[in-house]
């Protein structure tokens, strides 16, 4: 039986890393060992930065309805404790939509959280 060379399939991983790093700059784009080097802390940075984004996000929306709470007179966490208390399950998403787009809305939910919380 003849031997089979494995020149084509080197070609085809090669291509693949290649292809994946085009837009890299220098040798990053055009050698194959340092392409593979970037790629790979490149996907690995991707996956970390899918999870970060959640973090972030509600980072973001806390920091929101804290601004908005406190243009009502009450913190953060008294505006949430007294939302607990008033049996309000409303998300910090939807929260942070209220304080950007609906002042007034926000403004009952902050009386509501006041009112509990004293």
């Amino acid at each position: 039986m003849a031997r089979i060379k494995g020149g084509l399939n080197a070609k085809k991983k090669h291509n693949r890393i290649l292809k994946l790093a085009k837009g890299y700059r220098g040798a990053r784009s055009k050698q194959y060992r340092v392409a593979k080097q970037s790629v790979m802390r490149a996907l690995a940075s991707s996956y970390a930065g899918r999870k970060e984004r959640k973090r972030q996000f509600r980072q973001l929306w806390i920091a929101r309805i804290n601004a908005a709470a406190r243009m009502n007179g009450i913190s953060y966490s008294q505006f949430m404790h007294g939302l607990k208390l008033a049996g309000v399950e409303v998300n910090r998403k939807m929260l942070s939509e209220l304080a950007v787009n609906d002042a007034e809305g926000f403004a009952t939910l902050a009386e509501l959280a006041k009112s509990k919380v004293a």
